[in-house]
């Protein structure tokens, strides 16, 4: 079976940690980040209110303490601590 290294590739993220990180994230990704009318399987519905990013792959839901990550094409995603964590390191 062929084996495949990830790319070293450089993106930006925000990590959302608290209330006060709330306007920062949203800045940063250029007010894509909103709360917007989803129940828990991110389905529509005017009832419950959820922060959420729109991605490539449709809406996702953004929890306390995810990162927010600026892909290389301009795209925005969370991604949960332990798995950033596990993917990538700060560069100088």
């Amino acid at each position: 079976m062929p084996k495949f290294r990830k790319k070293p590739v450089i993106i930006e993220a925000i990590q959302y940690t608290s209330a006060s990180d709330l306007q920062d994230a949203i800045e940063f990704t250029n007010g894509k980040l909103v709360f917007h009318g989803f129940n828990e399987d991110m389905q529509p519905c005017a009832r419950y209110t959820t922060l959420a990013i729109e991605t490539l792959e449709g809406w996702m839901k953004v929890s306390l303490n995810d990162w927010i990550i600026k892909g290389v094409k301009g795209e925005f995603y969370p991604c949960k601590p332990d798995i950033f964590e596990a993917t990538y390191e700060p560069v100088e």
